[in-house]
């Protein structure tokens, strides 16, 4: 069986000094069963940043199997009997009536206060040869008054840019969200940021960016920008293991190209910084 015929996510793992994103496991369901391995990435970070093995996952080259969800990951799910539950996954467009914990971790990102790791997908291709990847806007709690009021006037399928601010000094692949009046409205996850900047130097042009969805929350952020799709009429471009350093996999991009989407919530990662 193929990965891309598997339900499958990606842990990533951030160093606290260098904020660095390193994709360090891979999660996987195929119907009846979960498993769980350690990525090439994982070995990279030991050496760099010296990332050890989970106390759940101790060793390195072992695969984990399970007919259960891991506590590692179900403590990262959000439970439904809670009264905010109905809420929640509205703001990450899933409906009650078929999301599954895979998919609901894929799009939250698993995030907890109490660590610092992150959960991603891997793309779902779709019949037409394009990938589907969401995820969730960034840097949201620091945009300023203006940028908040433009978000408020976002219409679903209003066009959005990409803008590579290498002259940022706290993260130099940074990907900003513009409009196309040049107000910033968030960040594209680092841990896409190295393969979608070696898509934009391929070509540019080969990026379409849309609105999907904008969440209203009462709050000091009136309102969340959530589900972008980013269209990428990419020729044959293949994806490597640069950033994601995926052990043996990388993304082929048919030359119809890859649908990535992007979702935002009120506990985007980098509004924590």
């Amino acid at each position: 069986m193929s990965i891309t015929s598997l339900k499958t996510l990606f842990l990533a793992w951030q160093d606290h000094e260098s904020r660095s994103w390193n994709p360090v496991g891979r999660l996987t369901f195929n119907g009846k069963n979960y498993t769980f391995v350690y990525i090439e990435g994982a070995k990279e970070a030991q050496k760099k940043f010296g990332f050890e093995p989970l106390m759940s996952f101790p060793e390195w080259d072992k695969t984990y199997r399970s007919t259960e969800l891991f506590a590692f990951f179900a403590n990262r799910v959000m439970s439904p009997s809670r009264p905010d539950y109905q809420k929640h996954l509205d703001r990450l467009k899933l409906s009650a009536e078929s999301v599954d914990v895979m998919e609901f971790l894929g799009r939250s990102e698993g995030n907890r206060q109490t660590d610092n790791f992150q959960v991603f997908p891997y793309p779902d291709l779709d019949s037409d040869g394009k990938y589907h990847l969401c995820f969730l806007v960034h840097g949201l709690r620091h945009l300023p008054e203006c940028s908040m009021e433009r978000i408020k006037q976002l219409q679903v399928g209003d066009p959005l840019w990409l803008c590579h601010e290498f002259h940022n000094s706290y993260d130099n692949k940074a990907l900003a969200l513009t409009t196309k009046d040049h107000y910033h409205l968030g960040y594209c996850p680092r841990y896409l940021s190295q393969d979608l900047l070696d898509i934009l130097r391929h070509d540019p042009g080969l990026v379409e960016v849309k609105v999907a969805k904008v969440n209203c929350k009462h709050s000091a952020i009136s309102y969340q920008l959530s589900a972008i799709s980013y269209q990428l009429s990419a020729i044959s471009y293949q994806l490597s293991a640069i950033s994601y350093q995926l052990s043996a996999i990388s993304y082929q991009l048919s030359a119809k190209g890859l649908w990535l989407m992007a979702y935002g919530h009120t506990t985007v990662r980098v509004a924590n910084g």
